[in-house]
């Protein structure tokens, strides 16, 4: 059946099932406050606010002069997805054939390519929950059915693998895996992908995404644990990663999707017919990005490392808050049970009466009910004025 909006113009039914970010919600409204006069510190947002390092913003305008102003493959420029492939080689240790790399616009579309794939009515796709919003919005638009992946506290927000396994059926088609995790910041350990794997390899039906944007985002020593490393689920697997985190690139819009022999053409084609291939002059300043100096991340990175330190320990001192160290990513998500509020009323209860932009914690699922979405890709000062009005308000309550 169509869907109707106000003025009564017939859509498919499916944009019915169509959710959204709520990131992108939360900053807007936070904007136009800021736009009417009001001090509003904004943490909700994903999105590090370093700028992007100067040899890459140099190679972008190079390649412009240069006369990168036309489509490139759709795959992506051949320079880049070797550039790609040598950098899977020097982080996840494993040789790829760059002819399996597909250039995107942005993170999000190897998800979507990957969900328009396999997602219709009838079968299932296991996703994280709490998680990226984008992956129930679309599981839920081709018409799958979403089936929770359970991320909890008291594991780190990582998983039980007995668990997971356990949940795949004969209609599973798709299984999503997130380390480090957005919102979480909880990254998954070897003993726990080890038995998912080993499982895995008696579920041969069941093709999997592992979403390691953040992969770089590692604390305390850990290592990012690739699925790519497992051989055995190598030829169903598609990874996902890309510039904007860790190149602080978000507004560029360019990522990477390592795609399965049996895939790749048919992601190509889905590129094909919607974005035809990334930018041109973004594709030569991503080539900088992953063969030019390291040094900038090195200094984003100890930035957030300290970062995540500050923000837990402040947000623990706010009465009703509790907050596990992040392991990851660049987000710290407080468990606010104790409040009394749920999470949505909290949000707007800081944006409103602190002038502070967070997310709620079901924004990213049902089970992230009773928990909040801290940004700490903020500065250390912006962050403790902005923990410090939420203990100052929440102190008063």
């Amino acid at each position: 059946m169509d869907t109707l909006r106000e003025n009564q113009t017939p859509l498919a039914g499916c944009m019915s099932r169509l959710g959204t970010e709520t990131a992108f919600e939360v900053l807007a409204r936070a904007k136009a406050m800021q736009a009417a006069g009001k001090d509003i510190i904004n943490l909700g947002i994903g999105a590090p606010d370093f700028q992007t390092p100067e040899n890459i913003v140099e190679a972008g305008i190079k390649a412009l002069r240069d006369g990168y102003h036309f489509y490139t493959p759709a795959k992506g420029l051949p320079d880049l997805r070797d550039a790609v492939r040598d950098d899977i080689k020097k982080y996840r240790g494993v040789d790829v054939n760059p002819d399996n790399v597909l250039i995107v616009p942005g993170g999000k579309p190897t998800m979507f390519y990957a969900m328009l794939m396999f997602g219709e009515p009838g079968v299932e796709i296991m996703y994280p929950n709490p998680g990226f919003p984008i992956y129930e919005s679309m599981i839920n638009f081709t018409g799958a059915k979403a089936v929770p992946i359970e991320l909890t506290e008291d594991t780190g927000f990582s998983f039980d693998p007995d668990k997971v396994l356990a949940s795949i059926t004969p209609a599973t088609r798709l299984m999503i895996v997130n380390t480090p995790a957005n919102p979480t910041g909880g990254v998954i350990a070897k003993e726990a992908l080890d038995r998912l794997v080993k499982g895995l390899e008696d579920h041969p039906h069941v093709t999997i995404l592992s979403d390691e944007i953040y992969s770089r985002m590692t604390y305390d020593g850990l290592k990012h644990e690739s699925l790519l490393q497992y051989e055995s689920i190598r030829d169903r697997l598609i990874v996902l990663d890309g510039w904007s985190k860790t190149y602080s690139m978000t507004g560029w819009r360019l990522g990477w999707g390592l795609w399965p022999d049996n895939l790749v053409r048919d992601a190509e084609r889905m590129q094909i017919n919607s974005a035809s291939c990334a930018s041109a002059p973004v594709q030569v300043a991503a080539i900088e990005a992953l063969r030019g100096p390291q040094d900038a991340v090195d200094v984003m990175l100890k930035a957030f490392d300290e970062r995540r330190h500050i923000i837990t320990e402040e947000l623990n001192s706010v009465p009703g808050f509790s907050c596990i160290l992040p392991k990851g990513a660049f987000y710290a998500f407080p468990n606010i049970k104790a409040t009394g509020l749920g999470s949505k009323q909290l949000e707007e209860k800081l944006l409103h009466e602190a002038g502070v932009a967070v997310l709620a914690g079901n924004s990213f699922g049902h089970l992230g009910e009773g928990y909040l979405r801290f940004s700490y890709a903020s500065s250390v000062d912006e962050i403790r004025s902005a923990v410090g009005r939420v203990r100052d308000l929440m102190s008063k309550s």
